[in-house]
């Protein structure tokens, strides 16, 4: 009995333990199932998560240099403030006015051997009302955006209004192109295609005031190509009619000027980011007029400018709005070559090399106030004794101005500003004071760079 009551319990542990043994191994199976499945849908969530990160990096890249092409091209008609169908205009108006006193008769200004043509020269003195611009923008459809400046002063008593800028533009090219057509200020240069509302000075530099009447604006098509990389990288061409300052007379069947232009920038950490670039314009002038009004010197032939220039921004962690600091500079190189006549003079050859540049620095070191300084001048060669006595004989001393500004800005859409004049590049020294209001109201696009 005992012999068989062992045998039953060592059958029964057997069969215990088979069991034990049996489900053992269906537990691990179920196991390898369940990792397996874990390992095909973690693959599987593996794969749809680097498809959304590829997406999503994608989308950061076009998102980046779309935010760069904003931030240094000129502003988007889509950036007027307040919300809008996107095929509704925006409405902006900028107010603009000033005082001015000075030491010698602003009138009788001249810089010697730069005759200035179009609007250069000094702000009138006295109280005066400044240009007054009409801003219109839209989308014209899903393909074209279009901008018009109206620019409404009064001139000899009389109010004025002038187009100032009429242009349409391509939004849906590919590859990074975009396309301009109509009247424009060219892309030339750093400050060229800026508003007078957005000087840090009230006028221009004195290389601006020469070669470019203050600033080149014609009728023409402009190309630019933004390069897909992660410094901004921007070249561009231009095509002109060639009937404004320094073009005159729309040469070559009504393209008398052409331009190119590369613009290159980044970020130097958080706080810091730079904007360099290149161009040059060639013009062909067909009795051009500058100087005396009454009895204008006439240039015809060829001008050429090259232009090089560095924007350097600094804004701790990249907030602007407490305090920044900018420095800019440009040199401007031009080259003449053709033949100056008047009426009191006969023609004579002309052939000269003229530089001009401009440094300035522009600090806000707390909200809303902001300093600055800017030193420009000119040199010129000897364009020969032909030109002795005239307003073309070159200078004894190189044209150069020290100005000095001081403005508050309640908010982005006001401004009031204090500046102050050293001016050496006349034929008598003299000092000139100046105070300046610029308001804004209604959509207004962003500034560029």
């Amino acid at each position: 009995m005992r012999i068989d009551f062992l045998k039953g319990a060592a059958l029964v542990a057997l069969s215990i333990y088979s069991a034990a043994a049996v489900a053992q191994d269906s537990e691990i199976a179920l196991l390898r199932v369940s990792l397996q499945e874990m390992r095909s849908e973690y693959d599987a969530r593996i794969t749809d998560l680097e498809n959304r990160l590829a997406v999503a990096e994608q989308n950061a890249t076009q998102a980046n240099q779309a935010a760069r092409q904003r931030a240094f091209a000129p502003p988007s008609v889509d950036s007027g403030r307040g919300s809008r169908s996107a095929f509704n205009p925006a409405i902006g108006l900028i107010f603009q006015g000033q005082a001015w006193n000075y030491s010698q008769d602003p009138d009788a200004h001249r810089i010697p051997g730069f005759p200035l043509g179009g609007e250069a020269g000094p702000v009138a003195e006295g109280l005066g009302l400044g240009e007054t611009e009409l801003i219109l923008n839209a989308n014209v459809d899903d393909k074209f955006s279009a901008w018009l400046t109206a620019a409404l002063a009064i001139e000899d008593g009389e109010s004025v209004i002038e187009l100032e800028e009429v242009w349409v533009e391509a939004t849906a090219l590919p590859a990074g192109l975009g396309a301009r057509f109509g009247r424009f200020f060219s892309g030339i240069g750093y400050l060229n295609s800026k508003h007078s509302h957005s000087w840090d000075f009230v006028d221009q530099p004195l290389p601006y005031q020469a070669f470019l009447a203050n600033q080149y604006i014609d009728n023409g098509v402009q190309i630019r190509w933004l390069a897909p990389t992660n410094m901004y990288v921007e070249l561009g061409g231009e095509l002109f009619q060639g009937d404004r300052f320094p073009s005159a007379g729309s040469a070559h069947s009504g393209a008398g000027s052409y331009s190119a232009f590369a613009n290159f920038g980044g970020d130097v950490g958080t706080s810091n980011s730079w904007l360099a670039g290149v161009s040059y314009l060639d013009a062909t002038a067909n009795d051009r007029p500058s100087g005396d009004e009454d009895d204008p010197l006439q240039f015809s032939g060829e001008s050429r400018l090259a232009t090089a220039q560095l924007v350097w921004k600094w804004a701790p962690n990249g907030n602007r709005k407490n305090r920044n600091f900018i420095v800019q500079a440009e040199y401007l190189k031009r080259r003449e070559r053709g033949e100056y006549s008047s009426s009191s003079m006969a023609p004579a050859a002309y052939n000269v090399d003229q530089d001009g540049w401009y440094l300035q620095a522009i600090y806000q070191p707390i909200p809303r106030w902001r300093i600055g300084g800017r030193v420009d001048a000119l040199s010129s060669d000897d364009p020969g004794p032909a030109f002795a006595g005239t307003l073309l004989a070159t200078p004894g001393d190189d044209p150069r101005r020290f100005s000095f500004m001081a403005d508050w800005s309640n908010s982005e859409f006001s401004r009031i500003r204090l500046q102050f004049t050293r001016d050496e590049s006349s034929f008598i020294d003299g000092n000139h004071w100046g105070l300046q209001y610029i308001h804004s109201i209604g959509a207004h696009g962003a500034h560029s760079f």
